[in-house]
């Protein structure tokens, strides 16, 4: 999302010494458009590419595995911008306050994600395996015919309730309609406090702050709930023998690193135009990069314990998981996400300068969303039987389709999600948080 060519400072701030004025118009800069059409232009081509790979051998398997990526990353923007925005509202700080314009903008594609979600429904037996044998005597015979294991048939069958076509089209929509609900009202209680009458005096920054603190917290609560049975339901039973108890935290912590990177590039793309120019001080960057390293060394603790009680447990029931994503060629993507997952970004955000520097924070919040792409690739591709423990490119260009679909599908998503982002004005005004962040620059 690295667009314009606009030349920015080293530290990217202003050197004025008095309290700055608030911009006559905070509505979102025409360039959006620009970025917009951009975004739908290479869409249009990646899809025109992904057609081609429906030709190859295992072509059209691949090309539904990669939407499944690119779902799970749009759904990664979506909810996770709604977990986020809840979280700032629990926690109040400046920070947030620049990034709740970005963060709404993100909940209000959920709908968009839910309709993605329409494929995967339609041609899920060519996904999951308890959909293409979702009734017992199916297993069974597939059992006899040696298709599966008889670990796999008696896993398959004791998670029935739960994993089974139609129970998993009324979990996702009832999470889907969970979800679009504390959308609407977060959203719209944030335009109506910006209308309040009383805006801008003691008892209105109150009154809404109760009120959104009060549904955030159990929001919060709901949605880790929510988002464990999907991550479970779309990704964790792609192996249906895989257990980890640790798997909907993982995912959690996995959509905050995703959601921050994108909403600082989003906010510091736009600091090049008004009015995010203005609000945009040194300080509040650099706290949003300190926040952004935490969520990278979170995420780097639960992956890393994970797998350290795996393999010290060395249980066999447990292990094939991860052999599957060491052996053969795995072994280099496995490094791979390691290393652009969270070594790179581990190390530069240790960097007080470089949290400062606007053109190093678009480079490394633009490189953290591509990791978050190889790491799943590393989660998904192996679950299935052509790939576990044994990748191969070379006779295998359909796997080249786990880069130009997810390109598209995140492309559309990124058009809608720039339409909703100027939909509204970048700020919010009714909030005490503004006048400190129009206060001179205390960074140094």
């Amino acid at each position: 999302m690295s667009l314009g060519h606009e030349h920015h400072g080293e530290a990217g701030g202003h050197h004025d010494h008095g309290p700055r004025t608030l911009p006559a118009s905070l509505a979102a800069p025409e360039i959006i458009s620009s970025w917009r059409t951009r975004f739908l232009i290479i869409a249009a081509v990646a899809a025109i590419a992904s057609l081609a790979f429906a030709f190859t051998h295992e072509g059209r398997n691949h090309i539904l595995r990669a939407y499944l990526l690119g779902y799970m990353m749009c759904f990664g923007f979506a909810g996770g911008g709604l977990a986020l925005l809840m979280l700032q509202y629990v926690s109040g700080g400046k920070w947030g306050l620049l990034l709740r314009r970005p963060l709404e903008a993100m909940t209000r594609t959920l709908w968009l994600v839910g309709l993605m979600f329409v494929p995967i429904a339609v041609f899920m037996k060519h996904l999951y395996q308890w959909a293409l044998y979702p009734t017992a005597a199916a297993t069974a015979q597939a059992l006899a015919n040696h298709a599966i294991t008889l670990e796999q048939a008696l896993t398959a069958n004791a998670k029935r309730s739960m994993l089974n076509p139609v129970s998993a089209i009324v979990q996702t929509i009832f999470i889907f309609s969970v979800l679009l609900l504390f959308t609407f009202l977060l959203n719209k209680w944030s335009v109506q406090r910006d209308a309040d009458p009383a805006a801008g005096t003691q008892a209105s920054f109150d009154k809404w702050r109760v009120k959104f603190e009060n549904l955030s917290g159990i929001g919060i609560f709901i949605y880790v709930i929510l988002l464990t049975d999907g991550a479970i339901l779309w990704i964790k039973s792609l192996d249906v023998t895989w257990y980890s108890s640790i798997w909907g935290l993982q995912f959690l912590v996995g959509q905050g690193y995703g959601v921050l990177a994108l909403g600082i590039l989003t906010v510091i793309l736009l600091s090049r135009y008004e009015p995010m120019k203005t609000l945009l001080r040194t300080t509040e960057q650099h706290d949003l990069g300190k926040f952004l390293f935490a969520f990278v060394m979170l995420n780097i603790y639960l992956s890393f314990a994970e797998f350290l009680i795996i393999w010290s447990g060395n249980v066999p029931d447990e292990i094939p998981w991860y052999l599957n994503r060491i052996h053969g060629g795995w072994w280099y993507i496995c490094s791979l996400d390691f290393i652009c997952h969270w070594l790179i970004p581990f190390c530069l955000l240790l960097s007080r300068d470089l949290k400062r520097n606007k053109e190093k924070m678009i480079w490394i919040t633009s490189f953290m969303i591509f990791a978050r792409c190889v790491d799943l690739f590393w989660l998904i591709e192996p679950n299935f039987k052509d790939a576990a423990g044994n990748l191969h490119i070379a006779g295998n260009i359909g796997i080249l389709a786990y880069i130009t679909v997810p390109v598209a599908v995140l492309s559309v998503w990124a058009a809608y999600y720039l339409t909703e982002l100027k939909a509204r004005p970048l700020m919010n005004v009714n909030d005490p948080h503004l006048e400190e962040m129009l206060e001179p620059e205390h960074a140094h």
